[in-house]
């Protein structure tokens, strides 16, 4: 197979982010499947597992950034993907070369053919896969969605991580925050040793119930971290913090956003749980969180693509993030200047509050056409929007939006691009200045 072939074949498989719950396949039988047909390749090297919410993302990808700067061969699984499939598997930051994934899927195809994988399953058990034959020293592997029940959840790793929880995927996650900690406490394993971010008092308890359930180790970030003075600039953060390893002055994160602060405390401390505070350790964790863009390949986090005026492309696809992604531009933009945001959603978010955040921060929004049976059509999103009390702009695909932006902006005003993986995707192929990809 050539490695578009390859690529359109792992494609044609049921796929979440195409057509929503009705290609969600949980459990564990097929990939425990797939990874036996493979040699059980997640077991040949060391792993951290890291399930949430919002940050996961963030996270993963600092915590692989600091092992590298730490000297280590590192793995770093995430998804989805915006511009590649290799994009979601890493090797210290560069995606799986084409040739290897061709030649993979071809070599395993009558696996995959018999046991009827999943995009999801099959894409990991890939990546586990690739880190196994080269030669990582770890792999920091991202939950896909949940955690009991995902595909990731064939490892027994070194440390779980569970970052910040909210309300996402209620009809397969549930929809209170208890219910949902459960889903995500699932990636809990006897004596492994698992962190949690979360500053919701009633989720901590499921997750500190359940580590004491399996005689796992509990350690709580906001009790073991204390964050402060906390200033965000717009490429990147710097903050002080305190561990019980010792304090940190002045470290720098490479991402803005006061939320990509607590996000730091997590893999800051996950790195000094992993690495037992070695000597080097402080350093790596200045180094790793620094250049995390760099390290790890890490794109469309509240990234300033331009300044005047400005466009920023940010992967919030749930009201959470959305309001992060909001707080962040109240602090960054041009004083004086309007609002716009191109923004496209999937079926299952919360748009009621997605449109109250938007409404309250005075935007006015281009409604974005997104494909997939799982995305909401331009039209429904457009109602809903106006029914919330938004100002709407005109409808269209990404690069309809970005050019009606450009007519009308002004040096101070801004322009964020969010909603959805796929705009942040679509808008690398017609931003202007620096490109995403």
């Amino acid at each position: 197979m050539t490695f578009d072939e390859a690529c359109a074949y792992l494609l044609a498989l049921p796929r979440y982010a195409k057509y929503g719950d009705a290609a969600y396949r949980p459990g564990l039988a097929r990939i425990e499947a797939l990874t036996a047909a493979m040699g059980r390749p997640h077991e040949a090297y060391a792993s951290v597992h890291v399930a949430g919410t919002n940050g996961k993302g963030s996270t993963a990808s600092m915590l692989a950034a600091v092992a590298t700067a730490a000297g280590r061969r590192v793995g770093l699984h995430t998804s989805p993907h915006l511009f590649r499939l290799t994009e979601r598997m890493r090797l210290d930051g560069a995606p799986a070369p084409d040739a290897w994934l061709a030649e993979a899927v071809t070599r395993f195809r009558p696996a995959m053919d018999r046991i009827a994988p999943s995009f999801f399953e099959a894409v990991t058990a890939l990546s586990f896969l690739y880190f196994a034959e080269a030669g990582v020293d770890l792999a920091v592997v991202e939950v896909g969605l949940g955690g009991r029940l995902d595909a990731t959840n064939v490892l027994r790793p070194r440390l779980c991580v569970i970052t910040h929880l909210g309300h996402d995927h209620g009809a397969l996650l549930g929809e209170t925050l208890p219910e949902i900690a459960r889903e995500k406490a699932g990636i809990v394993k006897p004596g492994v040793p698992v962190l949690a971010g979360t500053d919701r008092p009633e989720a901590r308890a499921v997750i500190r119930a359940t580590a004491d359930e399996r005689g796992a180790p509990f350690h709580d970030v906001t009790e073991e971290v204390r964050l402060w003075d906390v200033r965000p600039a717009y490429d990147h953060t710097t903050f002080q913090a305190r561990t019980p390893a010792g304090a940190y002055d002045d470290l720098r994160v490479g991402l803005p956003g006061a939320h990509q602060a607590r996000n730091a405390a997590l893999a800051l401390r996950a790195a000094e749980l992993l690495f037992d505070a070695r000597p080097n350790a402080a350093d790596a964790v200045r180094a790793g969180l620094g250049d995390v863009r760099e390290l790890v390949g890490l794109r469309g986090r509240l990234e300033v693509l331009r300044t005047e005026p400005m466009i920023v492309a940010d992967v919030a696809h749930n009201a959470d993030g959305l309001a992060a992604a909001l707080a962040f531009l109240r602090t960054v933009r041009p004083s004086g200047g309007r609002l716009y945001v191109l923004f496209g959603v999937m079926r299952d978010k919360d748009l009621g509050r997605m449109a109250r955040l938007l409404a309250a921060a005075g935007a006015t929004v281009f409604p974005v056409r997104l494909e997939g049976e799982r995305a909401r059509p331009v039209a429904e999103l457009s109602a809903e929007l106006r029914a919330h009390g938004v100002a709407v702009a005109e409808e269209g695909g990404v690069a309809g939006g970005l050019a009606r932006f450009r007519t009308r902006a002004r040096p101070n005003d801004a322009l964020l691009v969010t909603g959805s993986h796929l705009c942040v995707a679509a808008l690398g192929r017609h931003a202007d200045g620096r490109p995403l990809r």
